[in-house]
């Protein structure tokens, strides 16, 4: 993705996601991987920005070891944002952005959990969540731009990919989900089946029961669902 188009991506998809109510004020952020052809680097929402209203040219910009050289300050998610990028190096090394919200309903789920590392947000309940979200593990509490938060995250994401279970998302406990594709466009797209799952978690009487094994796996044989 050329640099131009990336920036205009970021702020279509940042102004999107604000007027549908995935994220609301200055929550959450969105950035970018340059390809080497590029420069290299990332671009990131700027810190305390509100992604419904995104200028394309203010977007946060850093070389390859995040030190920012232009635009506004940029958010405190970069170490988080990074070491994802890090992480699916392996397991996705087509990654090529991040999308990290607030959204309501998987907020919502994640105050109902424990707070067990390893717990995962959601089991599986429909076929599209399965084939276009897969597992999302719940990380513990950490404040906004721990450190150790990114830590957690990074190693998550390479234990899953261990195991032959590639992850899309991970949701941070009583923050919200971080999710990452091979575009923005694609990203929102995961982000937007995760939340409406959770959505329909939280309209259920009871809870839902979770697809058997045999219809989990002719979802991996037809469409290798990762799960």
């Amino acid at each position: 993705m050329k640099e131009k188009e990336a920036r205009e991506e970021i702020c279509r998809v940042g102004r999107s996601l604000f007027e549908r109510g995935y994220v609301h004020a200055t929550t959450g952020n969105i950035s970018v991987r340059l390809d080497e052809s590029e420069g290299g680097g990332f671009l990131i929402t700027p810190t305390d920005a509100c992604l419904g209203f995104l200028e394309p040219s203010r977007l946060a910009q850093l070389d390859a070891q995040a030190r920012q050289f232009s635009g506004d300050k940029a958010s405190k998610t970069i170490a988080l944002h990074t070491s994802i990028y890090g992480a699916t190096a392996q397991s996705d090394p087509n990654t090529r952005c991040v999308i990290h919200t607030h959204s309501t309903h998987c907020v919502a789920l994640s105050l109902r959990s424990q707070g067990h590392e390893f717990a995962e947000l959601l089991p599986a309940l429909t076929p599209y969540f399965v084939m276009k979200v897969g597992h999302v593990p719940v990380m513990a509490y950490h404040r906004p731009g721990d450190p150790h938060a990114a830590q957690q995250v990074a190693q998550t994401i390479e234990r899953y990919g261990q195991a032959g279970t590639p992850i899309r998302a991970v949701m941070l406990s009583r923050l919200g989900p971080n999710v990452w594709h091979d575009s923005p466009a694609a990203a929102m797209a995961t982000l937007e089946e995760l939340e409406e799952t959770a959505r329909l978690v939280s309209l259920s009487a009871l809870a839902p029961e979770p697809l058997t094994e045999s219809q989990l796996d002719e979802l991996r044989h037809t469409f290798g669902a990762r799960w």
